[in-house]
């Protein structure tokens, strides 16, 4: 398979990382899950060192992005090292920011960046659509679980992830407060991304993100040709 780059878009909750692990299951995608790797570098032991590194982690807790200079720099430093090792890769919702889309004259934006590393042809940008109600609901009942990372849909009864068997925790993401932040910030400042793609010529596809995972992923196989 020719290595490729796939964007999914989406507000929170819209099934972005449910569906960019599909595509690591069944064709070997790297699922460049930008959150979790802010969220690792910012609670970090090293983090504590580093006074920038703080700022972002308030940022991030809050729900409010992090700075986009800060964030283009290390994911530009990570895809390179996984472009090098012969990975297609899989982003949930990022690049986040029009800057981390285009950059300035000090540094060349991610799009750009995936381009020379990848091909253009070979970057395809998905957007999945939900409603605002959906988003809260479904992530009001999220948790994670605290071994493997995987999403947990949660009730009365689930007290174990299903695949490893690990407990769950919450994020501070997905705190009612924090998921209001959140969709603004998404409408503000990821949604206008969408526009920009169309115009510089790279195809974005709708999908309704509404159905149950199975029933998007069929769509989303169809929409990369690899169905």
């Amino acid at each position: 398979m020719t290595k490729k780059v796939i964007i999914i878009y989406g507000p929170p909750g819209s099934g972005k990382g449910t569906q960019a692990e599909l595509l690591v299951r069944k064709y070997g995608f790297f699922h460049f899950d930008t959150g979790r790797f802010i969220e690792n570098v910012v609670h970090s032991p090293e983090a504590k060192k580093d006074p920038m590194v703080r700022k972002q982690q308030i940022n991030f807790d809050t729900g409010k992005l992090c700075e986009p200079w800060w964030v283009l720099k290390i994911v530009k430093e990570k895809t390179t090292r996984l472009a090098n090792s012969n990975w297609s890769l899989v982003f949930s919702g990022s690049p986040r920011t029009m800057f981390e889309v285009t950059g300035d004259k000090k540094q060349i934006g991610l799009i750009d960046h995936l381009s020379k590393l990848y091909g253009r042809k070979n970057i395809v940008v998905l957007w999945l659509k939900i409603r605002e109600s959906t988003t809260m609901k479904r992530n009001s009942r999220r948790r994670l679980c605290k071994v493997c990372g995987l999403p947990i849909l949660a009730n009365a009864k689930t007290k174990h992830c299903a695949f490893c068997g690990g407990g769950m925790r919450k994020r501070t993401l997905d705190k009612p407060e924090v998921i209001k932040v959140r969709l603004n910030e998404y409408k503000n400042r990821t949604y206008p991304i969408l526009s920009y793609m169309k115009k510089m010529g790279y195809k974005v596809q709708g999908i309704n993100g509404e159905f149950l995972p199975y029933k998007v992923f069929e769509k989303v196989q169809k929409a990369i040709g690899l169905e």
